[in-house]
């Protein structure tokens, strides 16, 4: 096993140009830990965000990254090593994963990361390393926000606002697959894509604002908060349930007017939860849309086309054949 190997690294904040492809040590494994051969690595948006140096955040609430590190939380790869005492996994194992989150320094743009024994599963049989690597924290945010926060009943009526990106086209299967009816807004051109994921209505931003457009919903997923996010609130039921995933201008004064109960939360690493996102996945109940595939040294490209926005799927970085 090689002693060195390359990573993507940032030593200043900036652009998608400071992501440097360099050659750095191997790290080892410690106790309660393995070494991950990655294959491939997951492009989220915290990624970027450190990137930038938390550069949207308040100044007095960024989270302190030293420099230089290795961003990237999402793995699919190969057990290489064991660290002391570790017994659940074994050298040779597929794995996949949301390494450390929502603590800071997981290092996923490498050819080898260390990862903590309990943020792993097993990689889903039925899909290869690219589409694995796609799911962790995309997968995990619209499992954790569906049914640990907002916990839809069979035939609930669900908008699922952002509906063709990473987490929005994981909440829209598994909201199905729960029994919702679920509407799904996005912008026209994704329109085919969401509706072989299953959505019973879509909605075409760029034509009509859903918030104008639909009525009496249980329950809102907002993958895309941000300004105005409150535009979403006429579309919900007095006494239902608004749930952001990224910070936003809510209309607090017309959520608390309308008995409507916002419900956002921090995903984090759970690899019982993953096991069960890779189940439903083998079982052909939720699959992984792939925006786009990069090689790891042209991670600056993929957070170019990250940043573009509109993304379909997923963004994921190749690291090995």
């Amino acid at each position: 096993m090689p002693a060195t190997m390359h990573a993507v690294r940032v030593h200043a904040p900036g652009g998608p140009e400071v992501l440097a492809y360099e050659e750095i040590a191997r790290p080892e494994p410690g106790p309660g830990e393995v070494l991950v051969r990655v294959h491939a690595a997951g492009v989220n948006p915290p990624d970027w965000y450190a990137r930038r140096g938390f550069a949207d955040i308040p100044e007095d609430m960024r989270p302190e990254l030293p420099l230089p590190f290795t961003p990237g939380t999402d793995v699919s790869g190969v057990v290489a090593a064991l660290g002391p005492g570790v017994t659940e996994w074994q050298v040779g194992d597929e794995v996949f994963g949301l390494l450390r989150f929502p603590s800071l320094g997981a290092r996923a743009y490498a050819e080898y990361t260390t990862s903590p024994v309990g943020d792993l599963a097993r990689k889903p049989e039925s899909v290869d390393h690219l589409h694995a690597a796609g799911v962790p924290m995309a997968g995990l945010t619209a499992y954790q926000f569906l049914f640990d926060l907002i916990k839809p009943a069979p035939g609930s009526r669900m908008l699922v606002n952002g509906a063709a990106g990473g987490v929005g086209h994981f909440a829209v299967q598994l909201a199905k697959d729960a029994g919702c009816h679920v509407i799904g807004v996005a912008s026209g051109r994704h329109e085919a894509f969401l509706k072989e994921l299953g959505v019973a209505e879509f909605v075409d931003y760029t034509r009509e604002a859903a918030g104008e457009a639909v009525r009496d919903v249980d329950c809102v997923l907002d993958c895309v908060s941000g300004p105005r996010a409150y535009r979403l609130l006429p579309a919900i039921k007095d006494g239902g349930v608004y749930s952001p995933v990224f910070l936003g201008e809510y209309g607090e004064e017309e959520l608390a007017r309308r008995g409507i109960e916002k419900r956002g939360g921090q995903v984090r690493s759970d690899g019982a939860q993953l096991a069960e996102l890779a189940r439903l996945m083998d079982e052909g109940r939720l699959r992984v849309g792939l925006d786009s595939v990069f090689p790891l040294r042209d991670a600056a490209k993929a957070h170019e086309r990250a940043e573009q926005g509109h993304i379909q799927g997923k963004i994921v970085l190749q690291v090995a054949d």
